[in-house]
């Protein structure tokens, strides 16, 4: 499964994007997908995961109620909505496909599929 990630961009702080990560090639309809940041200078950080029906899902503390995880099965593709986006939101999003379990959405290591990430700048 090759995974692509779309949507990043310049965006003032409190606007909204929205993330899309698609299967380029195969399908990713077995797997868990989750996404995943990366700041300049930091560790990769986990930010949200859904699980293979949609039903499933995680957030890190510090997106809840702001960024919303979903899939579209027909579409072989995951969305985040990111809204109320901070300057600390700034870094590199990717996505990434695996079956870890539910409370090990974020563990990173878990993941078998990686896509190219995609990069959010927030401006204050």
């Amino acid at each position: 499964v090759q995974l692509q990630a779309y949507g990043g961009g310049l965006v003032q702080a409190g606007g909204y994007l929205r993330l899309a990560c698609v299967a380029s090639t195969g399908t990713f309809t077995t797997y868990v997908i989750s996404w995943f940041r990366q700041a300049p200078g930091k560790e990769r950080q986990f930010v949200a995961g859904v699980g293979r029906a949609g039903v499933s899902r995680q957030y890190a503390d510090s997106v809840k109620g702001r960024f919303t995880i979903s899939r579209d099965s027909l579409k072989s593709a995951v969305y985040l909505e990111m809204s109320s986006l901070k300057p600390e939101d700034t870094a590199v999003y990717f996505c990434a496909a695996g079956r870890p379990v539910l409370s090990a959405y974020d563990h990173a290591t878990l993941y078998h599929y990686w896509g190219h990430g995609t990069l959010v700048t927030v401006s204050s």
